[in-house]
């Protein structure tokens, strides 16, 4: 029996990490369907979901009024979620500028949204949060795929800023790199799996209202889908964002995502039916599914390789590299201030432990019912982080610290204050 479970969670390992990028890649390859991208000006209303943002919205609406886009085609509305600061009197400051506010009760993130949308004006309705920086280009290379009536929705391309002191941000930045690649296969041949809620567009006609609980920008970038349209990445569309300041910051952030995240796709189980989407369910259950779920296998040889570990090498070797990867992680993520914390060798492991036991979080909160449905920032002197309030009352809003230019690309648009 253990070498039955050992040998299926290393096919169900070697499948996700392995064959499904493969398979992914290969039929970019071998099935291409371009779009028809063009120079186009649509209408476009940008909006964003802000809880207690005054101290980095002057930066992020400076940053959005800078895009190379034409005024009076663009218009910014910020959906304050009960904000008990100056969020919406910042924003109010920018109204001759083409910048609306909602000053609404405290609804949550979701019907935020739902709000911002419904006051839309324009034919394509982007999202993006308080704590992102869009490249001066971004929002032109964003809209340019809609010129193709298949296309509904385009999700641009999140990066990281560097980040100083934290065990996996090279580790996150080397997923986000290889999740990269996968996205620009996925949409070659025909539609990425969902968007991230730095920066995606929809037709506005194609909204649906977002359910708290769920994460937004999937529900919202997969009915795109569910409607029979394509969603197509764009990897000139950038936007750059922080990791969270700390271990444990990024932690709960992750644990929130996928409880999220895994409640968006129950949400959408339809569209895991191939007879309706058919490669695209494949992709769906790959990556969104059974790569948020990987801490059962990876448990199941962590059980199972030391039971068998008189049975031959292979076995041994599970052993050794489970216990080498934990040990290496756990040093990572303990001192990420330190050399060894910061070096490839600990950090690709901290964070590798960090998602996985996150996802383990993550799916005893959706077996129990636990539901993540709002969020509360929490700011320090330094930092700006958030923290759940509680079952009900949680938060999705990455933790974010005032964005920086990187000092390896010279296209960041605009820096935080």
């Amino acid at each position: 029996m253990s070498r039955l479970v050992f040998w299926l969670s290393l096919a169900t390992l070697g499948y996700t990490y392995l064959g499904f990028p493969f398979i992914v890649l290969a039929r970019a390859r071998l099935r291409p369907r371009p779009t028809a991208a063009a120079a186009i000006e649509p209408s476009v209303s940008i909006v964003m979901a802000a809880r207690n943002e005054a101290v980095v919205l002057p930066a992020r609406l400076d940053n959005l009024l800078a895009l190379d886009y034409p005024a009076d085609r663009l218009e910014t509305i910020v959906a304050s979620d009960g904000s008990d600061d100056a969020t919406v009197t910042v924003a109010a400051g920018y109204a001759d500028r083409g910048v609306r506010v909602l000053d609404l009760d405290r609804v949550g993130k979701a019907d935020a949204l739902n709000a911002a949308v419904g006051a839309a004006r324009g034919e394509i309705v982007v999202f993006t949060d308080a704590n992102t920086m869009f490249e001066a280009g971004a929002l032109r290379a964003l809209v340019a795929p809609f010129a193709d009536r298949d296309v509904g929705g385009v999700a641009g391309d999140q990066r990281y800023l560097p980040a100083a002191g934290l065990a996996d941000a090279t580790g996150e930045r080397s997923y986000w790199d290889f999740d990269r690649r996968l996205k620009i296969a996925e949409s070659a041949a025909g539609s990425t799996v969902a968007a991230t809620g730095a920066i995606y567009a929809i037709r506005r006609e194609l909204f649906e209202p977002v359910r708290p609980g769920v994460t937004d920008d999937f529900i919202t970038s997969t009915a795109v889908i569910a409607r029979g349209r394509r969603l197509v990445f764009e990897p000139k569309a950038r936007a750059w964002e922080p990791v969270a300041p700390s271990n444990r910051l990024e932690y709960g952030r992750k644990v929130r995502i996928m409880t999220r995240g895994l409640r968006g796709v129950a949400l959408r189980r339809d569209l895991l039916d191939p007879r309706r989407t058919g490669f695209y369910a494949v992709q769906l259950a790959s990556h969104k599914v059974l790569r948020r779920l990987m801490a059962f296998p990876l448990l199941a040889i962590a059980i199972t390789a030391p039971l068998l570990w008189a049975d031959g090498l292979l076995y041994r070797l599970a052993t050794l590299g489970g216990i080498a990867i934990a040990g290496l992680g756990t040093v990572g993520l303990a001192a990420p201030a330190t050399r060894i914390g910061r070096h490839r060798l600990a950090s690709l492991p901290a964070f590798f432990v960090l998602v996985n036991v996150a996802s383990l979080h993550a799916a005893w909160n959706l077996a129990t019912g636990r539901r993540i449905d709002r969020w509360e920032p929490r700011r320090g002197s330094a930092d700006v982080a958030d923290e759940a309030v509680d079952e009900r009352a949680a938060g999705e809003r990455r933790a974010i610290g005032g964005p920086a230019r990187d000092p390896a690309d010279e296209n960041v648009a605009a820096v935080g204050r």
